[in-house]
């Protein structure tokens, strides 16, 4: 394997500007697809003939390919290039997409989830890493992924929304085949946009690491996923969970003997990064909580309907972009730890006004305050994890580094909704024995937030305490 220059040519740096906006789009539409299916879920059981079961895995599907494979593709796109991966994810996605849109019977939508998820994981590291390179500076590199993460919330957000009315206006199927020119369009552009680029010395893949990292991640996905389903009696949630340790474990011990190892144990051991992606798991589980919980509360408490529950999110979407405006900035003038630290507290902030949510509450007096306040601490946040988690990546491992940190994000989304919505279950019903249903979902909902709050300060506390103030990067590196 030869070594391919990055970005080193002034043509190549006059086009990262269209680059980043391909790059962007594309991260929108992965992010959208977390999430799009939400409010169609029932249009689809009715058309295709869906048990409860079978349904709740149109969602799982996706999160378990997206999250179990992400590590895997993410060292493949440092071996064999990061835009070939990228663009054989999007085409993938793309294809996928084509399939759930023309299902007929239930397995179809599920195996297309499936593949979606897998073409997010290979498109959604590349991606990151590709501006990670296009931008090597700290600041130009905080604006960047400010944009690039922006555009992601939106993503997010615009899910519940563009859900709902497509499926009301039209039909859900419009829910992916939406995506179709989108990812046509980054096939088309991007070659022309980005060159090739590699690690520049010749590697082999690290096969029994690539087989079980990416079963130990599947694994635990998978066992999140059904405990917040089944509870975490159920022997198959049992079963995944303790699988997923033992192949871990074995992880461990196969890359500490490994010449050319997946995931190289000093670059996990690296300080900044290693706080950086505990601090992203801990941001993860309380953000993804949060939207699942407040998506529900809306509906079944507040008495919303679907594209309203959507069109509430709006101003979510606002918060997160001024976040991120202000990420840059923060980051530029204070570092790394002062502007994490603040927007894991705004965050937590936020989590405790929403927590007072009630029935009879008004949305511009009880749910946008707090909504705002968590966007803006979510938005500050978001790219200032990034800088943080990629600082040191060089051209050799920058896939690495992004495939990490989305695997933590996507473990932590998981570990979130299973635990917190489970606790926001149990609580309510208890709660439910003493009083009205509605109230006793509030006393869930808050108590699941308030914990939520608590991961937040918790995170905040990591990174003030093991976060030096040396851990400033300089033009995106650090030393170890």
């Amino acid at each position: 394997m030869t070594s391919v220059p990055v970005m080193s040519t002034a043509d190549a740096l006059g086009r990262r500007g269209p680059a980043l906006v391909v790059l962007c789009f594309v991260q929108f539409m992965l992010v959208l697809d977390d999430n799009v299916v939400s409010v169609a879920l029932p249009s689809m059981r009715e058309d295709l003939g869906f048990g409860t079961a079978g349904l709740a895995w149109v969602v799982n599907a996706y999160f378990l390919a997206f999250g179990g494979l992400l590590l895997l593709f993410g060292r493949a796109a440092d071996l064999l290039g990061r835009r070939r991966v990228f663009l054989t994810g999007v085409a993938l996605f793309g294809a996928a997409s084509l399939v759930c849109g023309l299902a007929q019977e239930p397995w179809q939508l599920v195996a297309g989830r499936f593949a979606q998820g897998t073409g997010a994981a290979m498109a959604a590291p590349a991606s990151l890493a590709l501006i990670a390179l296009l931008f090597p500076g700290t600041e130009e590199r905080a604006r960047a992924f400010g944009i690039w993460g922006g555009i992601a919330a939106l993503g997010g957000t615009a899910g519940l929304v563009i859900s709902g009315a497509l499926t009301g206006l039209a039909s859900w199927r419009w829910i992916f085949l939406i995506n179709l020119p989108v990812a046509l369009a980054a096939v088309v552009l991007l070659p022309r946009l980005v060159p090739e680029s590699r690690a520049g010395q010749a590697v082999r893949l690290d096969i029994p690491g690539a087989v079980l990292g990416t079963g130990a991640l599947v694994s635990l996905v998978h066992g999140l996923l059904r405990a917040g389903e089944s509870g975490r009696e159920n022997p198959a949630v049992v079963g995944s969970l303790v699988l997923a340790v033992l192949l871990a474990i074995a992880f461990v011990a196969v890359e500490a003997r490994t010449a050319e190892p997946l995931v190289p144990l000093s670059f996990l051991s690296f300080r900044i990064r290693a706080v950086a992606n505990g601090a992203s798991l801990l941001f993860s589980a309380a953000m993804y909580a949060m939207a699942f919980l407040l998506m529900v509360h809306l509906q079944t408490v507040l008495g919303y309907r679907p594209l309203a529950a959507g069109l509430a999110y709006l101003p979510y979407g606002a918060g997160i972009l001024a976040g991120m405006w202000l990420s840059s900035r923060a980051v530029a003038r204070l570092g790394v730890r002062p502007a994490l630290v603040l927007s894991f507290l705004l965050g937590s902030a936020g989590l405790l006004l929403l927590s007072g949510v009630e029935p009879g509450d008004g949305y511009a007096s009880g749910v946008l305050p707090g909504m705002l306040v968590t966007s803006l601490g979510c938005g500050l946040g978001l790219p200032a994890l990034t800088v943080a988690a990629l600082t040191g990546t060089t051209e050799e491992n920058a896939g690495l580094g992004s495939a990490v940190l989305s695997s933590v994000q996507q473990v932590g989304g998981a570990v979130g909704v299973a635990v917190l919505v489970a606790l926001a279950a149990r609580h309510g019903d208890a709660s439910a024995v003493r009083g009205s249903s509605p109230h006793a979902a509030t006393e869930g909902f808050s108590l699941a937030l308030t914990a939520a709050a608590a991961l937040l300060v918790l995170g905040a506390v990591l990174m003030g305490t093991f976060l030096g103030k040396s851990d400033r990067p300089a033009d995106g590196r650090a030393t170890a």
